[in-house]
């Protein structure tokens, strides 16, 4: 799969900001964040791709599985402020990210 330019950025961005994989329990932690300022099918993207990376070890339909649970399940605000400081350790833009490139 051949991701935009932006999302390219956004999965370089997550990669450094868990050099060593994104952990289970930053997963859906993660999608909420991602979908913050990400299309669902962004999301879908980036995730399909770091599973492809070994970096999120799941398939894709743990991935569906996720997106879903950001609909209906919302982690708690730690969890968030976790995952950002993650991304924010990895340059991940205060901006859109669609404008950051």
């Amino acid at each position: 799969m051949t991701l935009p330019t932006f999302l390219n950025s956004v999965v370089g961005w997550l990669r450094a900001g868990y050099p060593d994989g994104i952990p289970v329990g930053d997963y859906v932690p993660l999608m909420v964040v991602l979908s913050r300022r990400l299309s669902t099918e962004e999301v879908r993207e980036i995730a399909t791709e770091l599973s492809r990376s070994g970096a999120m070890p799941i398939d894709n339909a743990d991935i569906g599985t996720l997106i879903t649970k950001v609909t209906d399940e919302l982690p708690d605000e730690s969890d968030v402020t976790r995952v950002r400081a993650k991304l924010a350790l990895g340059g991940w833009p205060l901006a859109d990210p669609h404008t950051a490139v």
